[in-house]
């Protein structure tokens, strides 16, 4: 096989090598290249470039992507190749008349693409040029060319260096892992950092200069208030950047309203207008919405700050691969943290006293997410019909960021269209639509039904159940187009995303309404201390989940619930956990409490997955 890929490179090294006056030449196309010399380099070394093995778009390959120039950048890498539908690595393509080794442009483009994706390696090539690049470093607009390149080949260097590329680069050596070990052994270099880090010490700073200007310009507003209404336009924020780089907004949107005067005013209009589109609860400000946020003051440069930041030049994050996971992981370290009030009621940041007690946030590996979504879910639906499984009701009780819940809400969507593309396509037609041959993707409609109808969530943390909510919803608009919006808005269809309020809801999961008949009475506590204990009623049909637990209860609890030890708790809610639950005898950890709590709200049939710590195993 490895013989057979040198000699098939080696002819197009001669065949390049016999034309070359004509492929620099500024008229031979980036198109031409493509599909003469770097598409047949690539099949060479095992890649299906043109899925002739006819996969369904989420396991090809090789992804094609289409090029949309935006500003100063473009919108998506070339090629994507794949192992599983997971990325591995990207590779730019220019037309041979481009210099690779000095011109700068195509470099930071691939390094901002890789990097944002969280992806070690990639390569720029115009077939005459072959130049790796290690994407673990932070790219930066006055980098250098090299940054960050750590192999350049010219191509009649192809067969002599002919292992290198073969041994990290063919479909064989990725199978192999020999290209994570080669990705691994260029890890940790000077100046490498990961994007979700990076994009986290963004988010914090962001988070600031937010919290100490409103508390400023805004006298009488609440510890509770500030920490809601700073999560709250971060969020929107994020939100429509990510739907502007997705192709779903305008490009650019955000940046206009700051270049204006009174810029909050200018963002209220627009958070409107969104939520008119969407209609998702983001950016809810009536019916009992936020009615905080409309209410407050913000300095026109703080808000032109954070919002020049998510732009190129100034940001190296390309939102349209930042996957959602990344963003989860981000998330779940920012929520280690809270905003408090001083005396003078100056906003500080700090971090919650149970997240230090823990010793910090400690984010669930994607790969543990998968594999208890598997053996959970994934066992719980295996050989089932759409129908079948219509109703089945997936929760986590504890759900930070939402890392659990978008594992199995994607585990979902991809069963749904494997088992649609499969079983006639053509006959679902309201389910999927199809973008070209062997390429179909869920309609809107039917990844609302499934994440209404499937994805239940619970926190105690009111900023975690709306960074959960977030995520879901970007992931609901994911392969969407502005046209595809528009077309659902002039059908004047409900909103283009669900409102998440019936399945991911604030709440303590172990503390029912009967704490307040077992210590004193509702009356005696003030809001803030209801809203610390945030008591919970999986049997209301108005506030929890009534109407599931009716019906024999939930069909999966997935999940890492917190692990926090007794001592320093609240000795009421001490006091609560030993006279409501049996697993606290003797010494309590509260991760007990959540396997009984989950045990209790599960199906008879249902399927149990949590992180566990050894101790108690």
């Amino acid at each position: 096989m490895k013989e057979q890929a040198r000699q098939r490179i080696g002819v197009l090294v001669d065949r390049f090598q016999a034309n070359i006056d004509v492929y620099k030449r500024s008229a031979y196309k980036e198109a031409q290249v493509r599909r003469e010399f770097i598409d047949p380099f690539f099949e060479a070394l095992g890649w299906d470039v043109s899925n002739e093995q006819g996969f369904a778009e989420q396991y090809k390959e090789v992804v094609l992507e289409d090029t949309i120039k935006v500003g100063l950048s473009t919108r998506a890498p070339d090629y994507s190749f794949r192992i599983g539908g997971q990325r591995k690595f990207f590779v730019e393509a220019k037309k041979p008349a481009v210099n690779i080794k000095e011109d700068v442009s195509p470099s930071y483009q691939l390094r901002r693409y890789a990097w944002s994706a969280k992806l070690p390696l990639s390569i720029v090539t115009d077939f005459e040029e072959f130049s790796v690049f290690n994407c673990q470093m932070k790219p930066n607009q006055n980098d250098k060319v090299g940054i960050g390149r750590i192999a350049y080949f010219t191509f009649d260097e192809y067969l002599d260096k002919f292992d290198e590329i073969y041994d990290v680069f063919s479909k064989e050596a990725v199978l192999k892992g020999s290209f994570d070990r080669y990705a691994q052994s260029t890890k940790g270099k000077k100046g490498t950092a990961a994007v979700d880090s990076e994009f986290l010490k963004e988010i914090e700073s962001w988070r600031e200069m937010l919290a100490k200007n409103i508390a400023l310009r805004n006298p009488n507003v609440s510890i509770y208030e500030l920490n809601y209404a700073v999560q709250k336009l971060l969020d929107r924020l994020i939100f429509l950047r990510i739907c502007e780089d997705r192709g779903i907004e305008h490009y650019g949107q955000l940046q206009t309203k700051a270049e204006a005067g009174d810029v909050y005013m200018h963002l209220l209009n627009h958070f409107r207008l969104a939520e008119s589109k969407y209609n998702s609860g983001i950016f809810d400000f009536d019916f009992g919405g936020d009615g905080i946020t409309p209410a407050l003051t913000i300095d026109d440069k703080v808000l032109k700050t954070i919002i020049q930041d998510l732009y190129y030049p100034k940001s190296p994050y390309e939102f349209s691969v930042l996957g959602v996971e990344i963003l989860g992981n981000v998330y779940e370290q920012f929520l280690g943290k809270v905003i408090r009030l001083t005396a003078g009621h100056q906003a500080k940041v700090e971090t919650k006293p149970e997240v230090k007690k823990a010793g910090g946030v400690y984010y669930t590996p994607q790969y543990i997410v998968e594999y208890i979504v598997e053996n959970t879910v994934g066992k719980l639906i295996a050989g089932k019909t759409p129908e079948e499984i219509a109703h089945i009701k997936v929760l986590d009780p504890a759900c930070g960021s939402g890392s659990f819940l978008i594992g199995a809400y994607s585990y979902l969507l991809r069963y749904h269209l494997d088992w649609y593309v499969r079983n006639k396509p053509k006959k679902h037609k309201g389910k999927m639509f199809q973008v070209k041959e062997n390429e179909w993707y869920l309609t809107t409609a039917e990844k609302k039904r499934i994440l209404l109808d499937n994805i239940f969530g619970v926190d105690i943390d009111s900023q975690a159940v709306e960074v959960t909510k977030m995520s879901l919803l970007l992931k609901v608009l994911e392969h969407e187009s502005r046209e595809s919006i528009d077309q659902q808005m002039k059908l004047g269809l409900e909103g283009v995303l669900p409102n998440l309020g019936d399945n991911i809801k604030c709440g303590n999961s172990l503390i029912g309404p009967e704490y307040y008949e077992l210590g004193q009475q509702e009356t005696l506590f003030d809001e803030e201390e209801m809203r610390r204990v945030n008591v919970f009623d999986w049997e209301d049909d108005k506030k929890g989940f009534g109407r599931i637990m009716r019906k024999g209860g939930f069909d999966c609890v997935i999940g890492n619930p917190p692990w926090v030890d007794i001592k320093g708790m609240d000795p009421e809610l001490v006091d609560y956990y030993f006279q409501r639950y049996s697993t606290t005898q003797n010494r309590m950890n509260i991760y007990a409490t959540f396997i009984q709590k989950s045990l209790e709200i599960l199906s008879k049939r249902g399927m149990f997955g949590f992180i566990t710590p050894n101790s108690y195993l």
